[in-house]
């Protein structure tokens, strides 16, 4: 066991060629776990159709990875503290690396689904361990160049998933998508053991939390595949549905009692006695619920409705990233000389101001009126994760931030699950009532119902072809309508925001956080 001590001795941050290498390795690591949680969404079909199954059961490739890093997130406190930060990052990565290796080389559904469930597993400390490991090899000097870093890969990847995902499968086999990952984490995993193994952080010998750990696997598990399958099995209606949110809502109680009265709980849930962890780790996971939301609708539209290739709808998100990479790295080293505060608020305005112009789309949109929103979008990524991870982890003590990243990326991906179930529901049930809004006033008796149709008829369609086609129309029309609804709902949700920004205590030293003594 290290001595008491021990955890306050920080080594000096790197420079030069050191630092700019190891900087690159572990936001690698990052976007390598950010992308595989959104790459596979859009190559579902293919991998269904080459795996002899349908759609619905192809989406278990992604609830498998989702239910797994779920599970795993909350770990990395105690895996950091009983093996130390570096050698649990580097293995993660490996490990990653091996999995998304037999994710290629999976032979049916079921191994992939194996596979998966182990890539996600192993996953878990990959983004929290990146996170701490940058903000040490940059030190607090420098806290917010590193955020801005991380923030670029943790934004980027949702954006760049969908589009790599969809050339790759519009271009390539789908085994593609699992072994670019090959490459990537043997240089991610090499580099960052060779440069930080100096580096380790104390550990001390830990007992493990097995009550703890069980109970949250039962909660998380139950939690992400009802939010998963909610929609294909029409929710409360499901039997299913119905036994899943009751085994998550228990197991979620008890989880809760016992880790609050357990000495050495798997997840340290005394960080949310911390105001600005709590509200600052609020604002983020609602700010991301609405961001990740919006990440699986627009493509989603733009794909099933507006006739897009899974290509054309990536390259519509891309400027957003390309816009978040320029400008990240500016505000990470403003961050360390004004108060985080501001930049939070930036972020949600620019958001909101994005959503909002969203909700102006008409049905004849060209593709610049689709990027203009995205470009806006971009300003806001780059300050969004920066800013809130400098106000949530403001004051917590180095020993404590992999914990605090681990609980704060848990409750993040909680969010985004939920946001994709509720807003991909909430599609389909508002197109529904437009579309019979839109259907009462298609009668024989309105003039404009009957000129469509003569011209129509005009055009050589039969009376069942031409209905056809009108119900086709008004179902597009149904979903326009349904997609300007959230992203007008999206638009005011993120800047009511703004006020949970200002209630927390201003960071110490303008951005750049400070230990608490």
């Amino acid at each position: 066991m290290s001595a008491p001590g021990a955890a306050a001795i920080q080594p000096a941050p790197l420079a030069g060629a050191a630092l700019a290498v190891t900087s690159l390795a572990l936001a690698l690591g990052t976007f390598m776990q950010v992308l595989d949680s959104s790459i596979a969404n859009v190559s579902i079909p293919t991998i269904a159709g080459d795996l002899g199954v349908s759609s619905d059961q192809g989406t278990w490739v992604i609830t498998s990875f989702a239910v797994s890093n779920g599970v795993s997130v909350p770990l990395t406190g105690w895996l950091m503290q009983r093996f130390g930060v570096v050698r649990t990052f580097v293995v993660s990565v490996l490990a990653f690396t091996v999995a998304s290796w037999l994710c290629g080389l999976s032979w049916s559904l079921p191994s992939l689904i194996v596979f998966r469930v182990l890539q996600g597993g192993v996953s878990g400390p990959m983004i929290p361990g990146s996170q701490a490991l940058l903000l040490s090899v940059f030190g607090p000097a420098r806290r917010g160049t590193a955020l801005g870093i991380w923030s670029i890969t943790a934004l980027v990847g949702p954006i760049a998933g969908p589009v790599l995902g969809g050339y790759i499968s519009d271009n390539y086999v789908w085994p593609w998508i699992f072994y670019i990952n090959v490459p990537v984490g043997v240089f991610c995993g090499l580099v960052c053991w060779r440069l930080l193994r100096s580096r380790e952080t104390p550990t001390r010998k830990l007992r493990i939390d097995t009550v703890g750990l069980g109970l949250l696997v039962v909660w998380v598990g139950a939690l992400q595949i009802m939010l998963d399958k909610g929609k294909d099995l029409d929710w409360f209606e499901s039997t299913p549905i119905l036994i899943l949110a009751l085994v998550a809502i228990i197991g979620f109680v008890a989880w809760l009692i016992w880790e609050l009265t357990e000495s050495a709980p798997i997840v340290d849930l005394s960080l949310l006695k911390g105001r600005s962890f709590t509200l600052g780790t609020l604002t983020l996971c609602l700010g991301y619920a609405v961001f990740f939301g919006n990440v699986v609708l627009m493509p989603l539209w733009l794909q099933e409705q507006v006739g897009y290739t899974a290509t054309w709808a990536g390259l519509v998100a891309a400027p957003s990233g390309v816009v978040a990479v320029v400008i990240s790295p500016l505000i990470g080293r403003l961050m360390g000389r004004y108060d985080a505060r501001w930049f939070a608020t930036g972020s949600l305005f620019f958001f909101g101001v994005s959503y909002l112009m969203r909700a102006r789309y008409t049905a004849d949109a060209s593709f610049v009126a689709f990027v203009l929103p995205q470009l806006v979008l971009g300003v806001g990524m780059s300050l969004f994760f920066v800013s809130m991870l400098a106000i949530s982890l403001d004051r917590i003590r180095p020993e404590k931030v992999p914990a605090a990243a681990g609980l704060s990326n848990f409750l993040r991906i909680v969010a985004g699950g939920f946001a994709t179930s509720l807003i991909t529901t909430f599609w389909d049930r508002r197109e529904s009532l437009h579309q019979s809004r839109l259907s009462e006033s298609l009668t024989p008796y309105d003039p404009s119902y009957v000129q469509s149709l003569s011209q129509l008829h005009a055009l050589g369609l039969g009376d069942q072809a031409a209905a056809a086609l009108m119900t086709r129309s008004m179902i597009g029309q149904g979903y326009l309508l349904s997609s300007l609804d959230l992203f007008y709902i999206s638009g005011w949700l993120v800047l009511a925001l703004i006020p949970l920004c200002w209630m927390v205590r201003r960071p110490a030293g303008g951005g750049a956080a400070v230990a608490a003594e």
